[in-house]
C-alpha cells in the first residue's frame, strides 16, 4: 500500500480516480431500448451519469431521458444532440450503438435495406460526432464510443451491409481520434462477437435459410463456429467495457478497436 501511495504522490495521474468519477456527466446512448444499448444506458445511469436514451421504439423503458428518433433521418441525429444539450447544458459521452441486421446473399440483398443499414450504422455515427463535437471539446475529456462488432474486423457471408458499415465505422473512429486528440476527445470502436440480444435471436431463421441448415443448428454451426470459446457474450459485459472507456482509466484508448470476441480473431 505504501509503495502505491508513494507512486501516486510522485505521479498523481498514474492511478484512476474512484468509480464514482462518472457521476454528473452526460451521455447519449442510441439503440437504448434493448440489448446492448439498454445495458449501457443502465450501467451509466447506475454510475450517476445523466443518460439520454435514444431509440426508434416509442415503448422503450430505457433509463434516463428517453427520446424517440429514427436515426436514418439526418435531422434526427442533430435533434438528439440538441436535446441532450438543452436538457443538461453539456455532453461528455456519445455511445453510437443503434443497429439492425439483414442476412441475404449479394444477388438478393435489397437496395433499400442496404441504404437503411448504412444510414443507421455508418452515417448516423458520423452525424452524431459532427453535431456533438463542440460539446465534446468543451467537456475536456469527451468520449465518442461506437459499438461496432467483430464484423468491423472480419467478414461473414450474407451480411454485406452490416460488415461494410462496421468496417466503415472503424475508419471513422480512427479519423475522429486524430481530429480530437488536441481537444482531449477520444474515439473508440468496441468490437464484440455475438452478444445474446434480440438482434442475434432474430437472425436465426435467416441464417438457417441461407446456410441450408436447421434453425437448431445455427448456434453451433454458424454463430459460435469461428470462436475459440463457444459462448455468447452478455450485454452487461459490453456495458462494463463502455463504462471503463468512458472513465479516466480508458483515456489512452483512442483510434482503436477494443475487441471482445472469445478468440474469434485469434485465427
Amino acid at each position: 500500500m505504501a509503495f502505491q501511495d508513494g507512486l501516486q504522490t510522485q505521479y498523481p495521474d498514474a492511478f484512476p480516480v474512484p468509480s464514482d468519477e462518472l457521476e454528473g456527466k452526460v451521455a447519449l446512448v442510441t439503440g437504448a431500448a434493448s440489448g446492448i444499448g439498454y445495458s449501457i444506458a443502465a450501467r451509466l445511469h447506475a454510475a450517476g451519469v445523466h443518460v439520454v436514451s435514444v431509440d426508434a421504439d416509442a415503448e422503450s423503458a430505457a433509463p434516463g431521458l428517453r427520446q424517440v428518433a429514427d436515426l436514418t433521418d439526418p435531422e434526427a441525429n442533430a435533434l438528439a444532440i440538441e436535446t441532450a444539450l438543452q436538457q443538461y447544458g453539456r455532453l461528455d459521452v456519445v455511445v453510437a450503438n443503434a443497429g439492425i441486421q439483414h442476412v441475404a446473399g449479394i444477388e438478393e440483398f435489397p437496395l433499400p435495406k442496404w441504404r437503411t443499414m448504412i444510414d443507421l450504422m455508418l452515417t448516423s455515427p458520423f452525424l452524431l460526432a459532427k453535431h456533438a463535437w463542440p460539446a465534446l471539446r468543451a467537456s475536456g475529456a469527451g468520449r465518442f464510443i461506437v459499438i461496432a462488432s467483430v464484423h468491423g474486423l472480419v467478414a461473414s457471408p450474407y451480411k454485406a451491409a452490416y460488415v461494410s458499415a462496421k468496417h466503415g465505422v472503424l475508419g471513422l473512429v480512427k479519423t475522429l481520434a486524430l481530429e480530437g486528440a488536441d481537444a482531449g476527445i477520444t474515439a473508440v470502436a468496441v468490437c464484440p462477437g455475438y452478444v445474446q440480444t434480440p438482434l442475434v435471436e432474430k437472425q436465426i431463421q435467416e441464417q438457417a435459410r441461407v446456410h441450408g441448415i436447421r434453425e437448431e443448428e445455427v448456434l453451433e454451426q454458424v454463430i459460435l463456429a469461428p470462436q475459440a470459446v463457444k459462448k455468447l457474450i452478455e450485454p452487461s459485459e459490453v456495458a462494463e467495457v463502455v463504462a471503463f472507456l468512458a472513465g479516466t482509466a480508458g483515456r489512452s484508448f483512442t483510434g482503436v478497436p477494443v475487441t471482445m470476441d472469445w478468440g474469434w480473431t485469434a485465427h
